[in-house]
Formats: structure tokens, sequence, C-alpha cells
């Protein structure tokens, strides 16, 4: 594939991704939360594969950087998930009188 087919994809998801996001309905935020932490888990395994990748024989530097780079990103995005999620389960409990 060439480099605009890839951007117009990639152009195209970020869309999707959006407006799918924004129309969520506050009740259905704590499950597409969970959704979202279970893929930034799978994202952090590839991204472990890639940043072991040199010490294996594949793969080169620049693999071991961004593999770095995708765990602490995806971390970042772990974290606050589970925040997100933690405050939106707060606001349903009952309040102490």
């Amino acid at each position: 594939m060439d480099f605009i087919s890839i951007l117009s994809i990639f152009v195209m998801a970020c869309f999707v991704g959006y407006y799918v996001v924004w129309s969520v309905t506050p009740a259905l935020h704590t499950p597409l939360m969970a959704v979202t932490n279970a893929i930034s888990s799978v994202i952090i395994v590839g991204a472990l594969i890639a940043a072991a990748a040199p010490a294996i024989g594949a793969g080169g530097t620049t693999a071991r950087w961004l593999g770095l780079a995708a765990i602490v990103m995806a971390s970042i995005n772990i974290f606050g998930g589970f925040a997100v999620t933690a405050r939106m389960l707060a606001m349903y409990k009952k309040k102490d009188r």
C-alpha cells in the first residue's frame, strides 16, 4: 500500500472514532472505557514485543524506542480509563447523610 492509502485510512479512522466516542450516552460510558482499557492492554503486549525485538536479533534501535513510547502512552491511557471509570461509578453511589 502506498502512503496516501494508509494516510486516508488513518484519517477516516480518526473521524469515525471521534463520532463514535462523542455519541455515547453516559450510561454506556463505563463499558466503553472497559473495552478501551482492554484494547490498551493488547497494545502494551505488542509494544513489549516491539521493545524486546532488538534483544532477540530482530528490528533495531528505532523499534525499541517506538515500543517504549507505545508502552508509556498505553499505560497513561489505561490509568486514565480506570480513573474515569472510578469517578463515573462514584456518581452512582448513595451519599451518606
